[in-house]
């Protein structure tokens, strides 16, 4: 535990250049983030038993031991996450955990709220508000296209699952009294060049429209569509590409879902956050870490995540932009990715809150640049790491020192014996 002259010293020296760090920390408090619930399982979901992750687009390494293998050993490895992890939490769910313990088994398109009764009786039960996504992979019927399918019947059963999907978030959203986030994004694409661009990007407008056709309040619901620059099997031409949707969410105005992995590595994705928020009425974040490629790596404290962080609470709209982690590795402790991933997305977010934006507006506007520049380098040795410490102690969470030790005891005790 840290010495307490040390956070005093420390909040004594952001006061001089005008932050005020007990604001930041209580503004921290206050802003949720979706914890994803697919690191603890591989995103294989519990439709049948030993479910995995199929085709699709998307792909898991690594086969680390201590997987969870029920829906009851998922949400106790949600629940250690939470405890090893300061902040304001929610969780987002896939459609391929429903809960079928007490009902028949049904296919996607036959899912119904009482298949995720349970999830929202336990979620409440923890005041842990819940965010959905359709699943739109691992399935025969997503071996290809899903909504932008020329297959009728193929299309069909994607559409009706997910309009599904909306009710079933709808009725999260009335039972935790917290709008539910709906996230809608698919794999279609071809891995060599198509001869008709065109033509699925215009099935794929309509079926999003006879999906979205039924009104839904936003007191309970949000809709959102996410963009992919490419993805495994799909190199050549993805249809729900950035711009696609970008003019999809702009006229229908729902929300845009950008995730950090699915654009080129060499772009800024913080950049976008401000352009984007002039044209659409809110944004789902989904933070992941791409090395070269969308390979939805652990997120970490880089400068990626800092310079995200910084735009998010830049804009002020920290109401109009909700965050999400999104990764999953299965090459090491599933438990210590979710907890790192997550502390490292409130580090970055602190980061931010203690930025002194008065007064480097003001260096800008009075254009001096210079000043502006060295201000920003005065920030990297600022004792920012005693006021993390200091925020983790509030929430009576480990300390980064001691989050090692944490994630091994509970291996030891719990996953290693799976």
């Amino acid at each position: 535990m840290q010495n307490k002259d040390m956070y005093k010293t420390a909040r004594e020296q952001y006061a001089e250049i005008g932050v005020d760090t007990e604001k930041a920390v209580s503004s921290l408090q206050r802003i949720p983030l979706s914890l994803h619930c697919w690191q603890g399982d591989d995103v294989g979901g519990f439709e049948k038993a030993g479910a995995t992750l199929d085709g699709g687009g998307i792909q898991v390494t690594g086969n680390y031991p201590g997987k969870a293998r029920s829906i009851a050993e998922l949400r106790q490895d949600i629940e250690k996450v939470l405890s090893f992890t300061p902040g304001n939490y929610r969780l987002n769910l896939h459609a391929s955990y429903a809960d079928f313990s007490d009902t028949k088994p049904v296919d996607r398109d036959r899912l119904e709220p009482e298949h995720f009764k349970s999830w929202i009786s336990w979620a409440k039960g923890i005041r842990l508000p819940l965010d959905f996504n359709a699943t739109l992979f691992s399935h025969p019927k997503a071996e290809g296209l899903t909504l932008a399918s020329k297959d009728k019947g193929i299309r069909d059963f994607w559409i009706e699952h997910t309009k599904r999907c909306r009710d079933i978030g709808a009725y999260f959203g009335k039972e935790q009294g917290s709008a539910c986030i709906h996230n809608i994004w698919i794999a279609d694409g071809m891995k060599d060049l198509p001869a008709d661009r065109q033509g699925y990007r215009e099935i794929l407008a309509d079926s999003l429209d006879e999906i979205l056709k039924k009104k839904i309040s936003a007191e309970y619901l949000k809709d959102a569509v996410e963009s992919k620059v490419f993805g495994i099997g799909s190199e050549s031409y993805v249809v729900g590409s950035h711009e696609f949707y970008m003019g999809y969410a702009t006229s229908r105005k729902c929300l845009l879902t950008i995730d950090m992995g699915h654009f080129h590595p060499t772009e800024n994705v913080a950049d976008k956050l401000s352009a984007v928020m002039m044209f659409v009425p809110e944004i789902l974040l989904h933070l992941s870490r791409g090395v070269r490629w969308d390979s939805d790596h652990v997120v970490i404290f880089n400068d990626d995540m800092r310079m995200m962080a910084e735009e998010i609470i830049r804009t002020g709209k920290t109401d109009k932009i909700h965050i999400g982690t999104d990764y999953f590795d299965g090459s090491i402790n599933r438990i210590g990715a979710w907890v790192l991933g997550s502390r490292a997305t409130e580090k970055s977010l602190l980061y931010a809150l203690l930025e002194p934006q008065d007064r480097l507006i003001a260096y800008e506007n009075s254009g001096n640049y210079f000043a502006r520049l060295a201000l920003n380098e005065q920030l990297k040795t600022m004792p920012f790491g005693t006021v993390w410490e200091h925020y983790c102690q509030m929430c009576n969470v480990p300390s980064d020192a001691e989050i090692i030790q944490s994630v091994m005891e509970y291996e030891k005790s719990v996953t290693s014996k799976r």
